[in-house]
């Protein structure tokens, strides 16, 4: 989660203890300047808001970012002078018909670490900058999660905004698009919400995989994308897979995003996440021996954010027991640990997969044969069958009574699919994260 995105979340926990006045009168004029360890800093626009904030409200603050980090936080706060104050609001104190979102200021292209996994990408992005609306439209950039997606979405529209040549860019999460949808509708302000997407020069979109399955949302952005694309707007939008294999997507809304560039960004490989490390010690005033930094860099292969952590996680650790960057230092703070297996019961595991794809259980079990269905239950017969031990027989049996033959066919599809398709490859992986990573028991 980078600042901004921190500082909302804590506005929106912090509102009901606070009460609206003197959330104006204190949080909104402060914002959250770092994040480094432990200490959280915030800067106040005047002594006086920050001899309040330290008296009044510092237990509050620091219970509410124990609650939301989940760890025990210092919070320090220094007088310095602020931003306008409504790029310091997250979207529910401003009003609908705002004229742009703030985007975060440190993504920028010129920071942005190319490689082999990326470049295609990246070339993409600097084209779009060039010509807005003419060269790919849409751009749509897909990939696993922490591969730069956003980063590379949040340049785009801070370099077209330094060109000062657009008056409208808007930023915003599938969720946030969702929730102006339904908002809308309850308050009938339709007006309002087409007014608000409709007007902008630039429209960014974050992880539209989550438009699945929801039918009226998918209904007003189709024609908010013909009405955009129309008068040559550009639209980028990301996800975590290509368009063809979000489940539960209209094919006219899929029909339009592969009407532009779809570009994949793939995980870094060795010598770009050394590249990036070093790109940001740089940013961070560190300095590591080279040894230190490919032996980080070797630790972790696909997530750029968890390898950021892992470097400024290591740093903290090292400077609070005064050890040097060595290569010997930070291997013992690696803690390396062996890949894990898959372990639970098949329900559980169905579950997770449905969450994963968005579909029901009935969908993945039933005789349908759609497309969108076929790979979620592929990967679902090579989980079962070589995470959980399962005979095909009862994979057979789970999944809706399917043949034998049927089941080593599907996992023996993945398993060739796995080691040759770079697609196949990344999902297989997200969902195997998905389900290591969930907040219950498997067992």
């Amino acid at each position: 989660m980078d600042n901004l995105r921190l500082w909302h979340k804590f506005l929106e926990t912090v509102k009901p203890e606070v009460g609206p006045a003197n959330l104006k009168a204190y949080f909104l004029k402060t914002f959250l300047k770092s994040v480094n360890g432990n200490t959280i800093t915030l800067t106040t626009p005047s002594a006086f808001i920050k001899e309040n904030l330290d008296q009044k409200y510092k237990t509050l603050i620091e219970k509410t970012f124990q609650k939301i980090l989940d760890k025990t936080v210092q919070v320090e706060f220094v007088v310095k002078e602020t931003a306008p104050e409504a790029k310091n609001q997250p979207d529910f104190f401003q009003p609908l018909q705002s004229i742009s979102s703030p985007l975060n200021p440190k993504y920028t292209l010129e920071n942005f670490v190319v490689g082999p996994s990326n470049n295609v990408a990246y070339a993409a992005a600097q084209a779009v900058v060039k010509d807005p609306g003419i060269s790919y439209n849409p751009l749509f950039i897909y990939g696993g999660t922490g591969v730069g997606k956003t980063h590379l979405m949040l340049g785009i529209g801070n370099a077209l905004l330094a060109k000062k040549t657009l008056s409208k860019v808007i930023y915003c999460s599938s969720e946030k698009f969702m929730n102006d949808y339904v908002g809308a509708i309850q308050t009938r302000k339709m007006g309002d919400l087409r007014n608000k997407y409709r007007s902008s020069d630039i429209l960014l979109v974050d992880d539209i995989q989550f438009f699945s399955g929801r039918e009226g949302t998918q209904e007003e952005f189709f024609h908010t994308f013909n009405e955009l694309v129309g008068k040559n707007s550009q639209i980028v939008l990301t996800s975590d897979r290509s368009p063809h294999e979000i489940a539960k997507l209209e094919e006219r809304l899929k029909s339009r995003f592969v009407g532009g560039l779809m570009v994949d960004i793939q995980p870094p490989d060795f010598d770009t996440r050394v590249a990036i490390l070093k790109a940001k010690c740089e940013e961070k005033g560190e300095v590591l021996p080279e040894e230190s930094i490919r032996l980080l860099a070797s630790s972790l292969e696909s997530n750029i954010r968890e390898l950021e952590g892992k470097l400024m996680q290591i740093m903290q650790l090292l400077k609070l027991k005064s050890l040097a960057p060595t290569p010997e230092n930070i291997s013992l703070h690696l803690n390396k640990q062996p890949q894990k297996s898959l372990s639970g019961n098949p329900k559980q595991i169905l579950s997770l997969v449905c969450d994963f794809f968005n579909l029901t259980t009935k969908d993945l079990v039933g005789p349908k044969r759609q497309k969108e269905l076929v790979l979620p239950r592929h990967i679902t017969m090579y989980i079962l069958s070589e995470e959980l031990k399962l005979t095909v027989e009862k994979i057979g049996q789970i999944l809706g009574g399917r043949d034998h033959t049927t089941v080593m066919h599907g996992r023996d599809k993945i398993r060739k699919l796995i080691n040759t398709d770079q697609n196949i490859q990344r999902i297989f992986i997200e969902v195997k994260n998905k389900i290591l990573s969930t907040s219950y028991p498997l067992n």
